[in-house]
């Protein structure tokens, strides 16, 4: 692989600079900045205003509506939005759900999802954890019942993101008991209007609200809503979840991040002078900043094997999401640690999308919301104990 960029690379670097500043609504870019919580509305304006430009689902190929970028210009989008205060972009469409319905749904679903994931018109959640079953998700419990043309959908789902914004979710669930657990599982779209859906919200210790608990009771979904084969769902889940842990990498979160705390560690002080100039700091800054290099490179690879159309695998894929997760948590220690005692406590204004503050101030006091969101990253998505005996059993052979 070339580490170094071509001329059109650079040039396609520069359009996606050009086009941000261009069109990043200044609102949005200051709540990025600021640290502010990001509400559906906010969010759903900058990815329509990507999907107008065909930007919005840039992982997709040209035949399925996406831009066909290479691996290396969606790492170049990706780095930069993250410099450029961009919100992130949310994957359950565009990086999730999206790939297996071009890949494995019918024509009728191809028509009447895709358009709406590429152009940020509906947004999607993830029906996977349950209370009984997190990393062993295999074991889960909420039944779809045959009645003919459709299903009856009963059970609980659980820490399902924005459940409260969503248009519709893709949802594991259990169709048959007989054979190994994997074998009855099967993959449906659900429309959240559907009757007999309850959403609980799950509240955060910092004060927002993202995960939720969904309650269905005797939810009817048709048949049609079904993806690919009755009882293949644990297949076509497996292959989302790849998506879903180099998603988990974070390369954007993480550069964001990095760029801030250079910024928090130049202009806070210590006795007088700056934070910078602390060895010890100034050490562990440059260690994950070359953690997060070699990272991007592996990304990169990861990338690549996707724009190919094959998957990732996954050990990479499994790897990529352990180091992504530690990084992003590294970075929010030292941001925390940059912050200092006036960093300390949460401030509730932060979540919920108040406050006036300028950029430094507003780093110091969303340390530690930051943090703590980041303890859940090596947890969700398959916690990085899982990762690492998924490498050891697929990459290993142990």
């Amino acid at each position: 692989m070339e580490l170094a960029f071509t001329a059109e690379e650079r040039a396609f670097a520069d359009e996606v600079r050009q086009f941000i500043a261009e069109n990043l609504p200044k609102d949005i870019s200051r709540r990025v900045e600021h640290d502010l919580h990001m509400e559906r509305e906010d969010s759903m304006r900058w990815q329509q205003i990507l999907g107008r430009r065909g930007w919005h689902a840039y992982t997709w190929p040209v035949s399925q509506g996406g831009p066909g970028w290479s691996a290396t210009q969606r790492y170049l989008f990706e780095v930069i939005s993250g410099e450029m205060n961009c919100p992130t972009i949310q994957p359950f469409g565009p990086r999730m759900v999206g790939p297996v319905i071009y890949n494995f749904g019918t024509e009728a679903q191809k028509a009447q999802h895709l358009p709406g994931i590429r152009d940020s018109t509906v947004w999607w959640c993830q029906g996977y954890s349950e209370p009984q079953s997190g990393s062993d998700l295999a074991s889960l419990a909420t039944r779809a019942d045959d009645h003919g043309d459709h299903y009856l959908v009963n059970g609980q789902k659980i820490w399902t993101s924005y459940a409260h914004h969503a248009d519709w979710m893709f949802c594991l669930v259990r169709t048959g008991r007989e054979g190994r657990k994997q074998e009855g599982i099967s993959f449906l779209l659900i429309d959240m209007k559907t009757p007999g859906i309850e959403i609980q919200p799950i509240p955060m210790l910092e004060g927002t609200h993202s995960f939720n608990a969904v309650f269905f009771t005797d939810v009817k979904v048709p048949k049609a809503n079904l993806v690919g084969e009755e009882g293949r769902g644990w297949s076509y889940a497996k292959f989302l979840l790849e998506h879903e842990r180099v998603e988990n990498s974070n390369i954007g979160f993480s550069t964001f991040a990095l760029r801030r705390l250079h910024r928090m560690v130049r202009e806070l002080e210590e006795g007088g002078r700056p934070l910078i100039e602390r060895p010890l700091l100034r050490a562990r800054i440059a260690k994950v900043q070359a953690q997060l290099k070699a990272l991007e490179m592996n990304t990169l690879r990861a990338l690549s094997s996707m724009g190919s159309g094959s998957s990732p695998g996954a050990g990479l894929a499994s790897a990529l999401k352990i180091r992504g997760t530690e990084i992003g948590q590294q970075l929010t220690e030292l941001l925390a640690q940059a912050a200092g005692a006036q960093g300390q406590r949460l401030d509730p204004a932060l979540a919920h999308g108040e406050g006036d503050l300028d950029p430094i101030t507003a780093s110091v006091r969303g340390a530690p919301a930051n943090y703590f969101w980041r303890r859940a990253m090596s947890i969700y998505g398959g916690s990085n104990e899982i990762q690492r005996n998924i490498i050891a059993k697929q990459v290993l052979g142990l």
